[in-house]
């Protein structure tokens, strides 16, 4: 599986959705594996990592269940379904689904994705799929959907800055930076992975990408294997871009809102990124930038049919300023 061979028609297929379910699975397998990789993934897991031990110490089957679930390398097929006929799969299409899986078909995908035998408990349950499902809407309820409005705007955002490279770089720009190892070798080929099986014919098949705000990622495609799906973490900068607060100093002189705008653009991003990331109207985005490029500490290029916005050389340099300050404020005291 580490290399797909792709056509001409599968690339011009191929699109970028957002997807509930895979948003909710991402957060599951985050809490099952309880390793940050930035400090708004720590903060995260500080609030929920209790409640969520303490719903499987109450129900070992489960607990039993998400181990197995979650491999060392593969994830069990049936938890993550490929979006059908949709754009994306929101999150009551994809439990449903889930639900449907036959007992004996969810016990076969425990199998693959452990690497072994099952416990007894899982072996002579035929309520797996159920309890997979059950514990994905405690997932949603209790951990995603406080936080899904920002979170839906970071992936939006991600995917506009997806197809902005795929429009300026070609497919070389688009997956370069998707998951580690991932390349477009040319020539039809698109490595998704560094293991080293034999290469994958997807001619014809629908392509999808699915970002997702944790750092995990996976591939999955259905028995008839004529759509598959990549599920790749939004970049760090993306992901935490809610969390960033900009120097207090910084938020005084232009104020909050502008302040946080200036922060964002040490990458390049369009209005529609800005107003993703900041929950800030299009308005109020439109005039912070006229202030900042009036201002020179931002500078606009077109590209294709966008226009990105990013910091100037004397916008960095007022950020430095700020933040090295406050450095110097903190050894002060």
């Amino acid at each position: 599986m580490g290399i797909w061979q792709v056509d001409a028609d599968t690339l011009a297929g191929s699109r970028f959705v957002v997807s509930q379910l895979a948003e909710v699975t991402a957060s599951l397998k985050k809490l099952a594996e309880a390793k940050a990789a930035h400090p708004g993934e720590r903060a995260w897991l500080d609030a929920y990592l209790p409640a969520y031990r303490a719903r499987l110490a109450a129900d070992p089957v489960t607990a039993l269940l998400v181990g197995a679930a979650f491999g060392a390398s593969w994830i069990a097929d049936f938890v993550t379904p490929t979006p059908l006929g949709a754009p994306g799969l929101d999150l009551a299409s994809g439990l449903a689904r889930i639900r449907a899986t036959p007992p004996e078909a969810v016990r076969a995908d425990l199998a693959v994705a452990s690497g072994g035998p099952l416990p007894d408990a899982l072996a002579r349950a035929d309520d797996l799929a159920e309890r997979t499902a059950a514990l994905l809407e405690w997932t949603w309820r209790e951990t995603v959907r406080p936080d899904w409005d920002r979170r839906r705007r970071v992936v939006e955002a991600d995917v506009v800055a997806r197809t902005r490279e795929l429009t300026v770089g070609g497919w070389a720009a688009a997956f370069g930076g998707l998951r580690p190892a991932m390349r477009w070798l040319g020539e039809g080929r698109l490595r998704i992975n560094a293991h080293d099986h034999p290469p994958r014919d997807i001619f014809g098949a629908a392509l999808l990408f699915i970002p997702v705000t944790p750092h995990q990622g996976w591939v999955s495609w259905p028995q008839s294997a004529d759509r598959y799906a990549l599920v790749y973490p939004c970049a760090g900068a993306l992901a935490d871009a809610g969390r960033t607060a900009p120097p207090a100093a910084l938020a005084t002189l232009l104020g909050t809102a502008r302040a946080q705008v200036l922060v964002l653009l040490g990458r390049p991003l369009t209005t529609t990124q800005l107003v993703a990331l900041t929950g800030q109207g299009l308005g109020s985005v439109g005039r912070h930038l006229k202030v900042l490029l009036d201002a020179r500490l931002v500078r606009r290029r077109r590209a294709g049919r966008s226009v990105l916005y990013y910091r100037s050389p004397a916008g960095d340099t007022l950020l430095m300023a700020q933040e090295r300050g406050g450095e110097d404020g903190k050894r002060g005291t």
